[in-house]
């Protein structure tokens, strides 16, 4: 009978997998092993193992953090919001601005027919502290000051009516000036200007026809009138007047009334026939060519009126003057001596519709012409 076969021991169950590569190094005797071969051994079996746990916990990492991406932002700006919401249980924040005061009016009332002593501190005090900021904080004193220099002006508007009648009655805002500069394409960067001024003409502060002109500044103030820088067409009208009628020009430059107001020094008169034509040529010499016009020789007996590129004329004043009772009767006085002056630049400018004023201007160089005769 044949003997069964012994079936071969199963092997024991290691803890530790095995690698499934086929070693191509020779075995080695356990006499050999070495203990430092068998913890690398061990290390490479496990490295998969630990493999596979790395990228998962990265997997892990990644997804939270595309978790943050997308979600956290969200979250954190959710917290912030929180934060800056308005506890409507908390006591509300008052600021305190404190409160203007205005400056006393030292006894003295407004009037409409004069300027208050107020009005020249605020315009003083606006030179000093010429910034945007300070004018918001003083707007109580710039609105009183502002009020009454427009009543100062209506009650001016009546007094230049009364003595040139061609003046029409505008409202405030056709004939005073703003305080606020244009400063886009000035080198000054004040916002404001240090003064109040106006001016009175047919067509109010703008247009083509000679003014009269109240600038009040503490210390710079003046009343004067004319034509300042006119355009291209007037200004040549005023040249060929100069050319063709020179005595009519003389004859209102020497005025009686005119020389006492804005000359009152010059001595003219017999010798001295060109000494007003200087004076006039200094108050606007600023402006003028400094050769002849184009057109004229430089030989002309009138060259100097002839390089002007403005007509102006002033009288410098104290402000007090214009804070007086009697400031619109004093006012009126040098309105007077301009008014000859303002109506004949604008009878050369601006004539009026059928006005003939070429056989007078003829008649008066013809007189002055028979004078030098009689003369000779």
């Amino acid at each position: 009978m044949a003997a069964a076969k012994r079936s071969a021991p199963e092997p024991a169950t290691s803890s530790r997998r095995r690698s499934g590569r086929l070693s191509s190094t020779p075995k080695k005797s356990n006499y050999f092993e070495d203990h430092t071969d068998t913890e690398k051994d061990e290390a490479e079996l496990e490295r998969p193992r630990k493999h596979e746990n790395d990228n998962s916990a990265e997997d892990g990492e990644a997804s939270e953090e595309e978790y943050k991406e997308t979600d956290g932002g969200d979250a954190e700006q959710e917290d912030e919001d929180d934060d800056n919401e308005v506890d409507e249980d908390a006591p509300m924040k008052v600021t305190i601005i404190p409160l203007e005061q205005l400056r006393d009016e030292g006894g003295v009332a407004y009037d409409d027919q004069r300027v208050h002593k107020n009005t020249c501190h605020f315009l003083s005090d606006l030179k000093a502290n010429n910034k945007r900021a300070w004018l918001k904080s003083h707007d109580g004193e710039y609105r009183r000051a502002l009020k009454d220099w427009n009543t100062f002006v209506e009650a001016t508007t009546m007094t230049v009516i009364e003595i040139d009648e061609t003046i029409p009655e505008l409202p405030v805002k056709d004939v005073s000036f703003r305080i606020h500069r244009d400063i886009r394409f000035s080198k000054d960067p004040t916002p404001y200007k240090p003064h109040f001024s106006a001016a009175w003409s047919r067509t109010g502060r703008k247009g083509p026809y000679a003014c009269y002109y109240i600038h009040l500044e503490p210390k710079h103030s003046f009343i004067g009138g004319g034509l300042w820088c006119p355009e291209k067409d007037s200004l040549a009208r005023l040249r060929r007047s100069i050319d063709a009628r020179p005595a009519q020009w003389r004859r209102v430059l020497e005025n009686p009334t005119f020389k006492n107001v804005f000359f009152p020094k010059v001595k003219a008169g017999k010798g001295k026939e060109d000494a007003l034509v200087d004076a006039f040529f200094e108050k606007n010499k600023e402006y003028a060519l400094k050769k002849r016009p184009q057109g004229y020789e430089i030989t002309h007996r009138d060259i100097k009126l002839l390089r002007l590129k403005s007509f102006t004329v002033g009288k410098k004043i104290d402000e007090s003057m214009l804070l007086a009772d009697n400031a619109q009767e004093q006012i009126g006085d040098v309105i007077r001596g301009l008014a000859p002056f303002v109506e004949f630049l604008n009878t050369i400018v601006m004539p009026d519709p059928g006005a003939d004023s070429s056989g007078s201007d003829e008649d008066g160089d013809q007189e002055e012409e028979g004078e030098e005769e009689d003369e000779q």
